[in-house]
């Protein structure tokens, strides 16, 4: 049975509340210069949109990169979204040489979740998305292991089990690209145990975050917390970040930690891991869905 919020009934334009209806994102990148604050909000100004908030940030005084994000209302969005896109194109992005794009709050972004065995990362997103914390339709969970199915069916998501080893892969990421291209706006490993190929990656067309402890590159592969414990780590963290060519090299969106000491045992380190990664990867959806998130090279701005 589908709840309200999970119906989208009572969106929400992101933090403050805001009912989504009407409700735009400009997200926009460019080299900085005199005059770029001005022409993007004379022309929302002339478009007949009230602009709610605007958030800037500048790389540098002078040269750097320019970054901005205005959320506005303007009535009827929905009809003339892709008109507005196209002028904004034409008489400012095209005339700064910006990257931009444009999105409307009430249409929550579509997102598929890849597991493995471990569950908390996954329940956890299922859970937020359930009590209306995230604003994101999750379309498919895919796993390469069929453990969680009937804790997922309980969220009314579809679950698709796709056996990945590494004799496999190949074949795998042809059955999951064939379900994800083009239906999804956001992949999230959550805590998913397979490296995606450069292939998937590209063929997949859109954006993937993933989530991992903060150890690395100091304790990688297997048993990191064990290992974390005998050499006496004061900090347990994780980090969450796009999914890049180079492994765990991409843009950090979000990262945490908490203090542990010498009376936490390997279980209690792996406990609070998990307490740290499903908080950490949760925060990185929600901003990436209420489109806070600009890359630039490795790096983000989240406003």
């Amino acid at each position: 049975m589908t709840s309200p919020l999970d119906s989208g009934k009572f969106a929400r334009a992101g933090r403050g509340g805001l009912p989504a209806k009407d409700i735009g994102r400009l997200l926009l990148r460019c080299a900085d210069r005199s005059g770029l604050v001005a022409a993007v909000t004379t022309f929302l100004a002339s478009s007949g949109a009230n602009i709610i908030s605007l958030d800037q940030h500048s790389t540098e005084q002078h040269d750097g990169m320019f970054m901005q994000r205005t959320v506005f209302h303007l009535s009827g969005l929905a009809a003339v979204r892709d008109d507005l896109a196209r002028d904004f194109a034409e008489q400012v992005a095209d005339k700064f040489g910006m990257d931009f794009r444009l999105t409307e709050a009430a249409k929550p972004k579509r997102v598929a979740i890849m597991a493995s065995k471990e569950d908390h990362c996954l329940l956890d997103l299922l859970w937020r998305n359930r009590r209306g914390d995230l604003d994101m339709s999750v379309v498919m969970v895919i796993a390469n292991h069929p453990d969680l199915a009937d804790q997922v069916r309980v969220f009314g998501t579809p679950f698709i089990y796709i056996p990945a080893t590494k004799e496999l892969r190949d074949e795998a990421e042809q059955r999951q690209l064939d379900l994800l291209r083009g239906n999804v706006d956001l992949v999230v490993l959550a805590r998913y145990m397979q490296i995606l190929t450069q292939n998937f990656l590209s063929e997949v067309s859109c954006p993937v975050i993933n989530i991992h402890h903060s150890f690395l590159p100091a304790f990688i592969g297997a048993a990191p917390y064990r290992r974390a414990k005998e050499r006496g780590v004061k900090l347990v963290g994780a980090t969450a970040h796009y999914v890049t060519e180079e492994l765990d090299d991409g843009p950090i969106i979000e990262q945490d930690v908490v203090r542990v000491d010498h009376r936490h045992t390997v279980g209690d380190l792996v406990r609070l891991g998990a307490d740290v990664e499903r908080a950490t990867l949760s925060r990185a959806v929600r901003w990436h869905c209420e489109d806070r998130v600009i890359q630039y090279g490795n790096q983000t701005v989240v406003f």
